[in-house]
């Protein structure tokens, strides 16, 4: 992916991971292989895209630029549901991951930033991919919890995109 961009585009100024999936298996009996989907889905790729997009600037001297990754309430917070535990694990991985980024760039004295957001429940195909076996239970998140639209993400990632070279969000 990030060769393709290279040759495109010449390099990558701006990265959003926007990685997340969920398999409801349970911390004491879950499947080993669902557990290293979502460990390499929701932590592996974003560290793998943090690092190319860190060394496409690198290679073309550019220091400025955002990594921004799209996390979870899950990342900061355990719900009361065991379907999610190992997913939630997993996002809060990604709140170390963002951190340790953003500390690892600033010991480079570069200017470009790191960025979580850590939205709700969203509008998209997650419950239903979560529970695609029991579409009634998918639909009952949708009604328990008033959703995020995408529009709402678009405009937190604006906002921080936005913000002064300064400002880190």
């Amino acid at each position: 992916m990030f060769a393709v961009i290279k040759e495109q585009h010449k390099g990558v100024d701006v990265c959003i991971s926007n990685a997340g999936l969920a398999h409801p298996e349970l911390l004491l009996n879950g499947k080993t292989s669902a557990w290293k989907n979502m460990l390499d889905v929701n932590v592996l790729a974003l560290s793998i895209c943090a690092r190319e997009a860190y060394q496409s600037r690198k290679e073309r001297d550019v220091d400025d630029g955002h990594i921004l990754n799209i996390n979870s309430q899950c990342g900061h917070q355990v719900f009361p549901n065991a379907d999610v535990h190992f997913y939630t694990c997993t996002k809060y991985a990604v709140t170390a991951l963002t951190e340790g980024l953003r500390q690892e760039l600033r010991a480079e004295n570069t200017h470009i930033r790191a960025t979580s957001i850590s939205p709700g429940f969203v509008e998209t195909e997650f419950a239903s991919r979560l529970y695609r076996d029991n579409y009634d239970k998918a639909a009952a998140l949708y009604t328990k919890y008033k959703p995020l639209e995408a529009k709402d993400i678009v405009s937190a990632i604006t906002y921080v995109l936005s913000a002064p070279p300064h400002v880190q969000v």
